[in-house]
């Protein structure tokens, strides 16, 4: 349990003997940052921090005094352990077990899965994510009556799954809010590593360095009880680079001869090292029973002093054992187990023999609860054991599924790697070692799963299970960018007959992975998946939809519109009217669903299938299938003419991608809404900006993307020589379908006002296939648009007229308004101002409205020249709105309370209302029932001049 407290009781052992709040020499500087940040988060100012530095630096120094300088404070500390490691959540159980009286107070799927992760009740695996807002709701709620302070120590040896809640926590800190939480962790430069290997990222740092020369000395003179020779002083500082612990325990280590003249000091091995053969020397004094004591406690990672009672018990060890321990300085048995500091306990565990260490896990096996803790259980018998033991192994893959279960991913994959290796049938160990890793592939330790396909490979195994080890190295592959050559579809073809099903799976994977891979692809690009998807024998049994999805959308790209559109869009109406979404199983099949809506240009069932596919991901925590459908509402939306709502999908999706891990997604859903509102500056910046990391990454996704929306800027701005080159380079492709269809609409746009209708005979040609092949209004409206825009005369206007009509049946109110303002630009050319006037006025109305600048722009200066003036629309009270201001507002207008909006955006309810406080200040409103009218203000229309 960590230690709770008012901010006045130590906090743990200080390896550099100062009590906590006492003065550290040479730490001024330090001391007052962690001053400041108590003084700020009194202030109800929430705060993060990262003390990085090396072993010994005196980053636990340095925690103590803060515990000691928070009057006022609630004090939560987590402490680190190496051999916990692998025990999922074990670190937030360590700061949460003290808050749990505040965890009805916390949103129900938040709620959930906070308490399924640390074991309090049982359910599906909770999403990293919730379990983050869960945390932060809780630290909020237990920050009410006085201001929270979390220490995290020794974060290099915490759980993964904990190291990356807390690091989104720190990263989500709202203000104000009095939470503060202050990291310790190792600095693992200088070890092999880079900055990039550090646990925490993108928080404020504090490096703690070595002390001064001066300091060193003063330190060193307060450690001495006798005279030292001056050369053995410099050379101790020197050696030793001003570390504080180095500094002490190479004095306490010394001998009297050597303190006088210098001869026998350690040699310059490494620092750690170094320090950890001081504490063994402090080892070799103690009575075996007590060697035997500190063995059993530091191989039980939870300093339970029961649990270490019990099993020292066992091996006929003693109370009268912790007497020397404790005068030595190496350990504490309070109401915890603990070491003086964390390389006691790995000096201690690796100066004992191996047959030792067996006995002591063996020990803490039998004394374990193996009802309340089994898999503490599991793991001691594991590493009790000298060779292979099935039943072990067995035992090690029950508990895998469990914390499987409760969302320790990473805890699963270390009992399945343990359990393959102490699996004795070889068979069985080569099927281990794959669940195995795939276990590690998902806990994001690439290099470790491919070690344990090489156990497979060794193994009697049979060809499917190669072909599954072959597609675990094909994930990998891509999740490393590694996607231009298609690693998908070589193993898909593998698995045809051997697992019909998992290669259908594999073959919708490929074809996701192609799509978004694009033009950049080597090999396995989008037709030659498709091509072999045709060639893949339809199941008699099982998802027939799944299959006509498949066809469908693999003959549009190898024969085309017209062979498959009506196939494709059959299926995925069926989908959407045959959808169990209480199916959890469906959902990574709604992307590419959501994506094929798009392609064959149904607005309708796009907007429906996206819409109950985002709401069934967030009822199911599906947050890794989130993201990608987030982006197709980001990018309906924008047709649609909500740009708010686009821009909020867009920003919450590259939330939750980076809250769980995933690749950061590209600025799509920022670039689109900066497009549509004429933002030159900042689409040009966009695009620059993410260029290079999308070619890098194989992500040729983003070029169409890119292009759709370079020509849709600067064909608003009139700039119709650029939006043409744009609009060619996004539709060049055509297997890219989407977005790349998109651009044909900006060609066609572009080349009639440039004067070059022939660059734009083959994209209306495509149009017009796409069109007569979907039979949607948005289609044949687009293609109708295009064929007026390229016609003259009585043609032209029935083909505009055609146009209109069929886009207003569709949601898409972006191109409706700019169809009316082409034709009213047709109109006023053929001197028919009074006409024009009529379709420039709705053209202007809509696209001002929705914020669509460039194209409104646009519209004022056709009503210009048509006679009229225009009110250009002023004083937005949204404007003054941060985006997520904007998101609870809305939400706040359509009726949800604090929770609800909470549940909704993933935050906690203090959070909304901190938010409401701020917009009522700036809208200038008192109470929420006045949101609506300020929120509402409309764009004042065009008036006719007199």
């Amino acid at each position: 349990m960590a230690a709770w407290t008012q901010g006045s009781a130590p906090g743990g052992a200080d390896s550099e003997g100062g009590a906590p709040g006492e003065p550290l020499v040479g730490r001024r500087r330090e001391s007052q940052v962690l001053d400041d940040l108590v003084a700020g988060v009194r202030e109800g100012r929430s705060q993060a921090l990262v003390l990085r530095g090396d072993t010994g630096v005196g980053k636990t120094a340095l925690l103590g005094r803060l515990v000691g300088q928070a009057h006022r404070c609630r004090v939560a500390r987590v402490v680190g352990v190496e051999s916990e490691m692998e025990l999922a959540f074990a670190g937030l159980h360590q700061l949460c077990a003290p808050m749990l009286d505040g965890l009805d107070r916390v949103p129900e799927p938040q709620r959930d899965a906070l308490g399924t992760a640390l074991g309090l009740r049982g359910g599906d695996t909770p999403d990293r994510f919730l379990v983050g807002l869960a945390v932060l709701s809780l630290l909020a709620e237990a920050a009410v009556e006085r201001p929270l302070i979390c220490l995290v120590d020794d974060v290099q040896w915490l759980d993964n799954a904990s190291v990356q809640t807390l690091n989104f926590v720190a990263r989500r800190l709202p203000q104000p809010l009095p939470v503060a939480i202050v990291f310790a962790e190792r600095d693992q430069t200088g070890q092999g590593q880079t900055g990039e290997d550090q646990t925490v990222r993108g928080l404020p740092e504090l490096v703690v360095g070595g002390l001064s020369d001066r300091d060193a000395h003063l330190l060193l003179d307060a450690e001495l009880t006798g005279p030292v020779d001056a050369r053995v002083r410099d050379r101790m500082v020197a050696e030793t680079q001003g570390n504080p612990l180095a500094l002490t325990q190479l004095v306490r280590g010394l001998t009297p001869e050597q303190m006088a003249g210098g001869y026998g000091l350690p040699g310059t091995g490494p620092l750690a090292g170094r320090m950890e053969g001081a504490f063994e020397r402090r080892l070799a004094p103690l009575p075996p029973e007590t060697r035997t004591l500190l063995l059993v406690a530091a191989a039980e990672p939870g300093r339970d002093p029961a649990l270490v009672w019990r099993a020292a018990t066992a091996l006929r060890v003693g109370v009268a054992a912790a007497e020397p321990a404790t005068a030595a300085g190496l350990l504490d048995v309070g109401d915890q187990v603990r070491f003086a500091h964390p390389l006691a306990r790995s000096a201690v565990y690796r100066a004992a023999d191996p047959d030792a260490r067996r006995a002591a896990h063996r020990a803490l096996a039998e004394a374990a609860d193996p009802a309340a803790d089994p898999e503490r259980r599991a793991w001691h018998r594991a590493h009790a054991v000298a060779g292979p033991d099935e039943d072990v192994a067995a035992e090690l893959e029950r508990c895998a599924a469990r914390a499987q279960a409760r969302g320790g991913v990473a805890a699963a994959a270390a009992f399945r790697e343990r359990s393959a290796e102490l699996t004795p049938d070889p068979a069985l160990r080569a099927e281990r070692a794959l669940r195995a890793a795939q276990a590690k592939f998902h806990t994001g330790a690439p290099e470790r799963a491919l070690g344990l396909l090489t156990a497979v490979d060794a193994g009697p195994a049979d060809d499917l299970l190669r072909a599954r080890a072959d597609l675990v190295r094909a994930q990998i592959a891509g999740a490393r960018g590694d996607g231009r050559d298609g690693p998908l579809l070589p193993v898909a073809r593998r698995l045809e007959p051997l697992d019909p099903e998992l290669a259908r799976d594999t073959y919708r994977d490929a074809l996701q992975a192609a799509l978004v891979c694009g033009r950049l692809a080597r090999s396995g690009g989008v037709r030659e998946v498709a091509t072999a998807l045709l060639a893949f024998p339809r199941s008699d049994v099982g998802r027939p939809v799944c299959d006509d999805l498949l066809e469908g959308m693999s003959t549009v790209v190898t024969a085309g519109y017209a062979a498959g559109a009506p196939t494709l869009r059959r299926a995925v109406r069926d989908v959407e009217a045959g959808m169990d979404w209480a199916i959890e199983a469906c959902l990574p099949w709604m992307p590419l669903v959501c994506r094929m809506a798009q392609d064959v240009w149904d607005d309708e069932l796009w907007h429906a299938l996206t819409t109950r596919s985002v709401e069934a991901a967030r009822t199911h925590g599906q947050l890794r299938v989130l993201p990608p459908l987030l982006f197709s509402s980001t990018a309906l939306q924008a047709l649609e003419g909500d740009l708010d709502g686009a821009q909020a999908a867009g920003e919450e999706a590259a939330m939750i991608a980076e809250a769980t891990g995933n690749l950061s997604l590209l600025p799509y859903g920022n670039v689109f809404v900066a497009a549509l509102r004429g933002d030159e500056e900042r689409t040009t910046a966009l695009l620059a900006g993410a260029a290079a990391e999308a070619a890098a990454r194989a992500e040729g996704h983003w070029l169409p993307a890119a292009a759709w929306s370079a020509a849709v800027l600067h064909n608003g701005l009139g700039q119709y020589d650029r939006a043409l080159s744009a609009s060619e380079e996004g539709s060049a492709y055509p297997d890219e379908l989407g977005l790349g269809s998109w651009s044909l609409v900006e060609l066609v746009e572009a080349a009639s006002r440039v004067g070059e209708p022939d660059r734009a005979k083959d994209a209306l040609a495509r149009l017009d296939e796409i069109a007569q092949a979907c039979r949607t209004d948005w289609a044949l409206g687009a293609a109708a648009r295009s064929r007026a825009l390229l016609g003259e005369g009585a043609d032209a206007e029935e083909a505009y007229r055609e146009a209109i009509e069929r886009l207003a049946r569709t949601r898409l109110t972006a191109l409706h308004a700019r169809t009316c303002l082409v034709y009213g630009e047709w109109l006023r050319r053929e001197s028919r101002r009074t006409d024009a006037r009529e379709q420039l006025r709705l053209a202007h109305d809509l696209l001002a409205a929705s914020g669509i600048e460039g194209f409104a722009q646009r519209a004022r200066r056709e009503l210009l020249a048509c006679g009229e003036t225009v009110r250009v629309r002023s004083g937005d009270p949204a404007a003054v709105l941060t985006e997520q201001e904007a998101q609870i507002a809305r939400l706040a207008v359509d009726g949800g309370t604090n929770a609800e909006i909470a549940g909704r955006l993933f935050i906690s309810p203090r959070t909304v209302e901190w938010h409401l406080r701020k917009v009522y200040t700036k809208l200038g409103i008192a109470r929420r029932t006045e949101l609506r009218q300020a929120l509402n203000t409309a764009a004042v229309g065009p008036r006719t001049s007199r």
